[in-house]
């Protein structure tokens, strides 16, 4: 008996033993039929197996052999391979083998950020059509799914597809207009990543190490640690259970007070401090990739003044984890968003969109998308995503595909100061300033040393050149341009792109200091 005994546990071990050391041959999701491969470039290509395991990956004519590490990951890079497709990939190793097929190669692009990226094609203005035309079969589609936490994943569950109007329905409306742009214009295949989380803040896309040793974050990282140690899931939602309990018993005529929310676990949302970064994004970092589309910054408006440094750090790191250089980021600017106002005052939202704006002076290759007049005051979420996708596709059309298109509007260059008037020139105005729908520029607000603004009277003088004034500020220093959460304003470039929001000011404003979420 005590024989069978050692006999029956030294088997049970060996099999436990060999299962733990025997990994499956195994690639993460961001590979697998219908992917797309960015051409021109390298491309790695990773996965797991046993440790020490040789494993042959085979491509068009190339073949790359390499050998697991002792934890099982091994890593090849892909040669370039011709534009078009499909190809098919072999992976190999010493007791199994597979292939992948319907493999294109064109260009990738991310498309990421909050609610506004997340949005479907299918809640989008003219969405029947958007659907019924969808018929891609060279733009490929994967998402990515919304796992918050503080372990880095390394992968997810997604499958790569090809358009039509089976699949496009429930993806990224911005990144399908997008990509369908880029495909008419360019003429190649496309791959899109979708892995955008609706109200996410920017810190929770940038990994916890990073913003800890910045030292520009730290009151906002203790704010964290605070909650941290005193939240409490359970507590919360016992309480909202009995307090919808109370709400469903109620029978005695008087209307049932609102249904509870249920709480949200912070712990695991889209606010905590790396959070997206290691369950979205970690699993497609290192993927080749043309760059990124963003459309973010609503959960960053109260802490606008914050955002001038969080938003290019993030950009940079992640080109630093990608180690694919300095990507080309390009990102929407916030719409007008609430009551609509003509009236001069303190926004959040203003000073959010300067804080983008300044991004560009802060890092190379980057480049913003304004969409000033195509927001919604009573929704957050425009409908109206072509007109944003195309704003995005002119920077990537002129900036990366070389595309002779004007892809920004007229911008703010400089400012002097003549006889109680202001004179303000202007970058990026194309054909020539012009007011949309009216011959008397709008959105203008002027302020002297008091740093009192008032609506102020313009005129444009010349092609690149407004005049500002206004018989209430006989000293005027100071100009403002669409400062306010939905401002009333007109100015554009002939071409159709809008005036980027801007002033020429640099007075503390309602969001300075703000610091912890």
């Amino acid at each position: 008996m005590n024989l069978l005994k050692h006999s029956l546990l030294s088997f049970f071990l060996f099999f436990l033993f060999a299962h733990l050391t025997h990994a499956q041959l195994s690639l993460p999701s961001i590979f697998g039929d219908h992917m797309v491969l960015q051409q021109k470039q390298s491309n790695p290509v990773w996965g797991l197996a046993s440790p020490g395991e040789l494993v042959k990956v085979s491509i068009h004519g190339q073949s790359h052999m390499t050998k697991a590490d002792q934890k099982g990951h091994w890593k090849i890079s892909l040669r370039p391979i011709p534009v078009g497709g499909p190809y098919r990939m072999y992976i190999e190793g010493e007791t199994s083998k597979f292939f992948f097929d319907d493999i294109l190669v064109g260009e990738v692009w991310i498309c990421s950020g909050q609610s506004n990226m997340q949005w479907a094609v299918r809640n989008t203005n003219s969405a029947e059509l958007a659907i019924l035309t969808a018929n891609y079969p060279n733009i490929h589609l994967i998402s990515v799914p919304q796992v918050g936490t503080q372990e880095a994943q390394n992968d997810f569950k997604g499958e790569w597809t090809s358009c039509s109007p089976e699949s496009v329905a429930y993806f990224s409306a911005v990144g399908y207009y997008f990509g369908r742009r880029l495909h008419h214009a360019l003429d190649v295949p496309i791959g899109l990543i979708d892995n955008a989380w609706g109200g996410s803040s920017a810190e929770a896309w940038v990994r916890r190490d990073v913003l800890e040793e910045d030292g520009r974050f730290d009151e906002l990282m203790d704010g964290w640690k605070e909650q941290e140690a005193s939240y409490d899931y359970p507590t919360l939602l016992a309480e909202w259970k009995e307090k919808v309990a109370t709400w469903e018993a109620k029978s005695d005529g008087e209307r049932p007070a609102q249904r509870p929310r249920r709480p949200n676990n912070i712990m695991k949302g889209q606010h905590r401090p790396a959070n997206i970064f290691n369950g979205v994004l970690n699993p497609t970092i290192g993927y080749g990739i043309r760059g990124v589309i963003w459309y973010q910054g609503e959960s960053n408006a109260a802490r606008a003044y914050q955002y001038r440094d969080l938003f290019p750090l993030m950009i940079q790191h992640w080109r630093d984890e990608w180690g694919q250089g300095n990507f080309p980021f390009y990102y929407v600017q916030l719409a007008d968003f609430r009551a609509e106002s003509d009236k001069p005052g303190d926004s959040d939202w203003a000073e959010l969109r300067e804080a983008q704006t300044m991004t560009m002076d802060r890092l190379s290759n980057v480049g913003e998308a304004v969409i000033i007049d195509v927001g919604e005051g009573r929704d957050i979420h425009p409908r109206n995503k072509q007109t944003v996708a195309d704003r995005l596709a002119r920077w990537a059309l002129a900036k990366d595909y070389h595309k002779n298109i004007q892809f920004r509007g007229p911008s703010y260059r400089s400012m002097k100061i003549e006889g109680g008037k202001i004179i303000l020139n202007f970058n990026h105005v194309g054909q020539g300033l012009y007011a949309f729908d009216s011959r008397k520029p709008q959105g203008f607000t002027i302020a002297g040393d008091d740093k009192k603004f008032v609506r102020a009277e313009a005129k444009i003088i010349s092609s690149t050149q407004i005049e500002i004034w206004s018989e209430n500020v006989q000293n005027p220093t100071a100009v403002r341009y669409a400062w306010a959460d939905n401002p009333v304003c007109n100015m554009y470039s002939r071409d159709g792109l809008p005036m980027t929001p801007f002033r020429t000011d640099d007075w503390p404003g309602v969001t300075f200091g703000k610091n912890r979420r």
